[in-house]
């Protein structure tokens, strides 16, 4: 079934009595030396995305900066190689706090070597609660190859650009182009996971459902503007959204945060850390539930 994402389920009302507890634990496994920003970005879109606690997994080099750029999310330091990406050091105590989270996220940022690598495919293979994987992650991926996941595994989602997925698929970006509904339905269907294929009309799918986002423009054609969309999907899956819902959900609240700060801002000057701003704007638009 192909569908628009105009066709969102209703928002639950936020009760008078809730907590933060109530809006669910995000981990975003994130950075490296050098690429810290990814880290920030997928933590203000996962506390703009509306999860009621934040905390990111970041290698000890990338520590200051990423915890220095926000209050709002919590930090928490891990083992690095020489590369400045996560040691093997880090993965069974990663592992650990992932499995105690609400969702996770793994890749904005955190580069491909052999560390990085095992801690993708054991989250991927493993953890128990629905898991983003972006970016790095996905090259890691792409790497070896999917495996099958165990039967505790929870929910997975992929957010590819063209380019990661033609890498996972083992084919060239212009294929992907070329099919891009097809080949995302196809792969989400193979591997019982959501694909979220991002692009003019990003593409949701779970292999089954297909649905096409409306909203969004050229200014999103930027570094960074896909570590927000990694946080807000978290975020979702984190509050309890399933996981195609909450990649459609994330996918148009993202592209309206864009299309409302253009107007101000101009496509070609939108930068990715624009958009948290605008994201109360996109979620003032949709009504939640009588």
């Amino acid at each position: 079934m192909l569908d628009r994402v105009e066709n969102l389920p209703a928002l639950p009302r936020r009760e008078r009595e809730s907590h933060k507890g109530t809006y669910g634990r995000v981990l975003l496994v994130a950075g490296s030396r050098g690429l810290t920003g990814a880290a920030i970005l997928s933590g203000l879109g996962a506390l703009r995305g509306g999860a009621g606690l934040v905390s990111l997994a970041v290698p000890e080099p990338a520590y200051a900066l990423v915890a220095g750029a926000e209050p709002s999310y919590m930090v928490r330091p891990f083992p690095a190689g020489p590369d400045g990406q996560f040691a093997h050091e880090s993965l069974e105590p990663v592992v650990a706090w992932a499995g105690g989270m609400s969702a996770v996220a793994v890749g904005p940022g955190c580069g491909t070597g052999a560390g990085v690598s095992n801690l993708v495919r054991r989250l991927y293979a493993e953890l128990p609660v629905p898991l983003v994987v972006d970016a790095d992650g996905l090259n890691c991926l792409a790497q070896g190859g999917l495996e099958p996941r165990g039967g505790t595994a929870g929910p997975r989602v992929l957010t590819p650009h063209p380019t990661e997925f033609a890498r996972l698929l083992g084919k060239s970006t212009a294929e992907v182009q070329a099919a891009r509904l097809e080949l995302a339905a196809e792969f989400a269907r193979r591997h019982q996971l959501v694909v979220l294929l991002k692009g003019a009309g990003s593409v949701i799918t779970d292999g089954r459902r297909v649905a096409v986002n409306p909203t969004g423009n050229p200014g999103l054609a930027t570094g960074g503007t896909g570590d927000v969309l990694t946080g807000i999907v978290t975020a979702l899956l984190a509050q309890g959204w399933p996981a195609f819902e909450a990649a459609q959900l994330g996918a148009w609240l993202h592209g309206r945060a864009a299309d409302l700060a253009v107007r101000e801002l101009s496509e070609p000057a939108l930068i990715a850390s624009d958009l948290p701003r605008w994201l109360g704007r996109a979620w003032l638009e949709l009504k939640p539930a009588e």
